[in-house]
């Protein structure tokens, strides 16, 4: 498989592909690269619907050349713990951010999301987000405010009463009935819309139809998340059959 940038011409090849229609996983596989590097070149330079080749291939030429002033920064990673190679990790969280990106997420967010997830302690504070993404404090904040008003983030304090921003299951759980929440409320506005259009015209009928069948996928969301909080998170009880009580007085 081959390794390195992009060329032009492959640039031209994903273009194409993307004018067909054709799957992230297919262009990659004609171009024998991983579907991951296909995704985050598509996301990086206009998404599926804007991306044009020359232009890509000029936005990446200028980020290689703003990047050579502070490789010798970079070269000196803070090594990662139990033996893990940097390299290898900060291409993961790349590859992370860019599935963050395709489901919906703005760039920084997703990338703020998968700094703290691929940390050991799932959190981090604010100066440590700043020194890891190499951006400002100011756009590590605005990223953190709107994935906490997602409930994607939790904020919390240490012991040394400094603001860290967190990712664990109860935000993972939170964040799915959020979802439900979310869908809750497309449900009730097409019910309005029925009462407006009128019951049994084809618009309320197809408003209706909305309505039903995000009320019944809500419904399953919330079960499901609840089930697997329970099962998943809920740390087992002590097993029976433990170490037999002492006996009482007076027992036999």
């Amino acid at each position: 498989m081959p390794g390195g940038r992009l060329t032009q011409q492959e640039r031209q090849q994903i273009a194409l592909g993307l004018a067909d229609s054709l799957a992230y996983a297919e262009i990659a596989r004609r171009l024998d690269r991983p579907t991951s590097t296909i995704t985050r070149e598509v996301m990086r330079n206009g998404g599926p619907t804007g991306y044009r080749a020359d232009l890509a291939h000029r936005a990446t030429e200028r980020r290689a050349h703003r990047r050579r002033p502070a490789s010798s920064r970079e070269s000196q990673a803070v090594p990662q713990p139990h033996g893990r190679d940097a390299d290898a990790v900060r291409e993961y969280e790349e590859s992370f951010a860019t599935v963050f990106m395709t489901s919906g997420l703005p760039k920084m967010m997703a990338r703020v999301l998968a700094c703290l997830y691929t940390t050991d302690s799932g959190s981090l504070t604010a100066s440590e987000l700043t020194q890891r993404l190499q951006v400002s404090p100011a756009t590590v904040s605005k990223a953190i405010t709107a994935l906490a008003d997602l409930d994607l983030v939790r904020r919390e304090r240490d012991e040394g009463r400094r603001e860290r921003y967190a990712v664990d299951d109860e935000v993972w759980y939170q964040s799915m009935i959020r979802s439900a929440r979310d869908n809750e409320q497309l449900v009730a506005a097409a019910r309005q819309g029925v009462g407006v259009l009128g019951p049994g015209t084809p618009a309320a009928d197809r408003l209706e139809k909305i309505a039903r069948y995000m009320d019944f996928v809500t419904e399953s969301l919330v079960r499901a998340a609840e089930q697997a909080r329970e099962v998943l998170y809920t740390k087992p009880e002590p097993a029976a059959g433990g170490p037999a009580e002492p006996e009482r007085d007076g027992d036999a």
